[in-house]
Formats: structure tokens, C-alpha cells, sequence
């Protein structure tokens, strides 16, 4: 006989709550409702298109940067600018250590403490995880509250401020660096990386460069103590012996949107030789196609909004709350996008999958998507960052002039951004007529991640991941709250009413 549960999740930004149904103690299905009511979408609507540029950092504090870069990338596309490339490494910069944050905080102080919950107690490792990962008192945990503080320091100095920053602008930036910002930048990176090679890694960034598969990863954890005993080590031990790589599967179904747009002059290489560093694309079981911003659709099926008959691209989006009709079916402030008609999984696995590196294509061709490899991307994502962010701080160095284009404003137009931020695809859309804005749409990553169910009944990414897992303790669902931390929800940004 099956049986409903909520399960309530913490430690996500925002307001989450998971209906399950469970027969023998396993998920048979799962709903995700966000529960918060907001409304930025529509509080843009009759603004100057510029406001944006203050009003869509303030949607998340967490990923603030990442909303104003998406923002004024749509009006560059609506201006018709191509931003200067010391602007490009300044939004790639900023955007860069947003990510470096997000990655180790993510995974140490709202991931791996589910290490100490009292599930474990009887683990062999359980002493280890509470003296590292127990909140407010862990070794790792300690640390990691530290350095995240601090690497975030470089989009203050060159900023002025964060979180909630507006220093982009159509044409580019308005900061200008001096070289004693430039030396400060180069300080607090260089910090960083030591730390999170000596604590989060236990290698230098080259030697883990060289783990390429999953016979790699397992001869790196034997090869030394410091690699065993770093939190990515101690990450790999546990999750292996907890089971974390055979749950939480998912559709299969990946998608970027691109990461770091590539200067003109630079000695840095994209990783696909496209125009931004982190290639944009859509995978569907690893096989890979280019990106069509026009595939993207939101459906309102299951969501608290006035439904169309069909799914909507974002230049034509609706976010009318409180509509009447088809309340049986509607369960979150969640919109729910899909591309080419399908959910698609984004985040820093989704992208790694789409730049086809190999260790994370092996892990996922061999076994399909899970809770260890998608929370493995995130941990080690710094490791392909850090390198490409020194080089474009020290090419910054050699070119200090020329941060903002002039452009020709207009009346009317509409333009789209783009971009990865540390949780994955975000899209801002843009609709402006006689000098006010007529729409503005914003897909965010746990939207598709979390989005309820779609028109076909098709669940969202982490609903899927959910169905077929077995619940142990309905009081203490913890392999619920792995599975759902893995996807690092911020629902915060996901839901948009008013």
C-alpha cells in the first residue's frame, strides 16, 4: 500500500517542500512545490529598461552577479553592442569567483554535514564527518566559511560592492581598476588556490588535470594520504560507501548555456574553440548538439499561474498568478521550462558533460547521472576556473583602459542574455516600447531543475531523480535530502509573482 509524505528541505536557499508517495519504503512518485511567492518579473514591467540593472541582483544575494550579468547581456543584444574585451574579463572575472564561492560552501556547508546526521552514526567514517562537516563547528566547515568570505572580495574591489552589485552596464562596466586593485585580485585568487588545493583538493590543480576517467579517481584516492584525507577525498569515501553514485538518476538530459564569453585577444582557448570559455549546448545521454535559444519554453500546466494552451518562449511568457481553473494539477510557484519539448538537468555536471570532459562523460556514459557525480562537479569545478581567471586578471594588468563602449540608445527592442551561474542556465529576456519595459522573463537554473510537472505530466529533473529511491527513515529521509541538495536549489530565484 502507498503512502504520502512532505519533506520540508533545508539548507537550500529559499522555500522547499517535497510531496513523495512510497510503497515498501520506496519513491513511486514525487512532486517539488516552491512555496515562496515573489514577484520580479512583474515588478519590472512598466520600468526603464536600465533598471533592471538594480533590480534583478536583488533576486538572489547568493548569485547576485550572475542576475546583473544576464541583465545587461540582454541589453547589450537590444543596443546591438560588442563590449570591449577588458569589460568581457571583468564580467568573466566577477562571474568566475561567484562561482568559486558557491562551489565550496555548497558542498561543505549545506552538502557533506549531512555527513554527521545521525543516519550515519553507526558509519565507520561518522566521527570524521562530525568533526569536519558539523555545522558551526567543523574543521571543514570552519575554513571553508573563511575563504569563501574572502575570495568573494574581488568583485568588491572591483565592483564596489557585493552582493547585489550594478557595476555592468549595456557597453560594458562602469569600474575602472587601478593596479593596486588589479595586485588585491591577484592576491585573494592566489589565496584561494592554495587553500582549496591544500584543503579541498590535496593536489595541486595539475595533478588532478590528469584524472581523466573513473580508474583515474580511483588510483589518485591511493596514490596519497593528502588526496585521501582532503575533503574531496573524504568526499569520494563516503559517498562510495553511502551509495551516493546509485541514486538520484535523473532524465539523462543536460543543458548549458555557456560560461566566461571569450576576449577577441586573449591567450586563453575555449574549451570547444566557441565564444565562450565553457561551451553552451544540449545533451540528451551524452550526445551533444548546439544550443537554440529558441527551443527554450516555459509550461504553466502545474504551476500557480494562468495556463496558455501551450508552452510559452519567454518573449511571450506570462506570469499571471492566482488563475483560476486546474487546481488538482497545480503545485508550485515553479514554472516549468523544457527545451525541445524535454526537462534538462543544468549545473556545474550539466556543464562539464556539454565541454565533454572525460572524466565526467566516463562517469555518466558508464552509470548515468547521479548524486556523486553531480555533487563531484561542483567540488572540483574551481579546479578548471582558478587557472583561467589568474590569466585574465594578469591580462587586465596590461590593458587598463577602455572598460565601457558608448552606444546609441533607442525607443523599443528586445534582446536576451544568456549565462552559467554557479547553479547553472540562466536566461533573462528583455521586451522594452517607447522607453518602458513591456516584458521581462527570467528562467533560472533550479527552475529547470526543480519545475513541476509539464503539460505531457513529464516530472521536472529532480522529481525524476527522486522516483525509485529507498526511503530508510520517512522521519530522517536523508537519501531524500541528498538526492535534492545534489542539484544545490535555490528557490530564491525560482519562482517569480506578484
Amino acid at each position: 500500500m502507498s503512502r504520502k509524505y512532505i519533506f520540508p528541505i533545508n539548507r537550500v536557499e529559499g522555500d522547499l517542500e517535497i510531496q513523495v508517495e512510497l510503497k515498501d519504503g520506496i519513491i513511486t512518485e514525487a512532486w517539488s512545490a516552491g512555496t515562496m511567492y515573489r514577484g520580479f518579473e512583474n515588478i519590472m514591467k512598466g520600468r526603464s529598461p536600465m533598471d533592471g540593472l538594480v533590480i534583478t541582483p536583488r533576486v538572489c544575494g547568493i548569485c547576485s552577479t550572475a542576475h546583473l550579468k544576464a541583465a545587461a547581456k540582454a541589453l547589450d543584444m537590444a543596443y546591438n553592442i560588442v563590449i570591449p574585451d577588458t569589460a568581457k574579463m571583468i564580467r568573466n572575472i566577477t562571474m568566475g569567483v561567484e562561482m568559486l564561492q558557491n562551489d565550496v560552501r555548497q558542498a561543505v556547508l549545506l552538502f557533506m554535514c549531512d555527513f554527521a546526521n545521525p543516519y550515519y552514526k553507526d558509519f565507520p567514517l561518522f566521527k570524521e564527518a562530525v568533526s569536519r562537516y558539523e555545522p558551526l563547528k567543523g574543521s571543514s566547515a570552519l575554513q571553508t566559511l573563511v575563504e569563501s568570505a574572502a575570495i568573494i572580495e574581488i568583485t568588491a574591489v572591483i565592483g564596489g560592492q557585493w552582493p547585489h552589485s550594478s557595476f555592468m552596464v549595456p557597453g560594458g562596466v562602469v569600474s575602472s581598476p587601478s593596479i593596486n586593485d588589479i595586485n588585491q585580485c591577484t592576491y585573494l585568487l592566489n589565496r584561494y588556490r592554495k587553500w582549496y588545493e591544500k584543503q579541498i583538493l590535496g593536489c595541486r590543480l595539475e595533478r588532478w588535470a590528469e584524472v581523466k576517467n573513473n580508474l583515474d579517481l580511483d588510483k589518485w584516492l591511493e596514490e596519497s594520504h593528502l588526496h585521501a584525507d582532503s575533503d574531496l577525498g573524504f568526499f569520494i569515501r563516503f559517498s562510495k560507501k553511502a551509495g551516493l553514485d546509485k541514486i538520484g538518476k535523473g532524465h539523462g538530459n543536460f543543458i548549458c548555456f555557456g560560461s566566461f564569453d571569450m576576449p577577441e585577444n586573449t591567450d586563453i582557448k575555449s574549451l570547444n574553440k566557441g565564444p565562450k570559455y565553457l561551451p553552451a549546448g544540449f545533451s540528451q545521454h551524452t550526445r551533444i548538439q548546439a544550443l537554440q535559444e529558441e527551443s527554450i519554453f516555459e509550461d504553466s500546466t502545474c504551476s500557480w499561474f494562468k495556463t496558455d494552451d501551450r508552452p510559452l518562449h519567454p518573449f511571450e511568457g506570462l506570469t499571471i498568478p492566482y488563475a483560476t481553473g486546474g487546481e488538482g494539477k497545480k503545485y508550485s510557484w515553479a514554472k516549468a521550462p523544457r527545451y525541445q519539448g524535454l526537462p534538462a538537468e543544468t549545473g556545474p555536471l550539466a556543464q562539464m558533460i556539454i565541454a565533454e570532459n572525460p572524466l565526467f562523460t566516463n562517469l555518466v556514459s558508464s552509470k548515468g547521472p547521479d548524486v556523486f557525480s553531480r555533487e563531484l562537479a561542483r567540488i572540483v569545478r574551481p579546479a578548471i576556473i582558478i587557472p583561467v581567471l589568474d590569466k585574465w586578471i594578469k591580462e587586465i594588468a596590461r590593458n587598463m583602459e577602455n572598460f565601457c563602449r558608448t552606444y546609441q540608445e533607442k525607443e523599443s527592442g528586445k534582446g536576451f542574455g544568456l549565462i552559467e551561474a554557479p547553479r547553472g542556465a540562466l536566461g533573462h529576456w528583455i521586451h522594452f516600447k517607447n522607453e518602458k519595459i513591456e516584458n521581462y522573463q527570467i528562467i533560472t537554473p533550479s527552475a529547470w531543475n526543480g519545475s513541476p510537472r509539464d503539460l505531457n505530466g513529464v516530472r521536472g529533473p529532480w522529481e525524476q531523480a527522486l522516483v525509485g529511491t529507498s526511503i530508510q527513515d520517512t522521519d530522517n529521509p536523508v537519501e531524500a535530502g541528498h538526492i535534492i541538495r545534489s542539484f544545490d536549489p535555490c528557490l530564491v530565484c525560482t519562482v517569480h509573482a506578484i
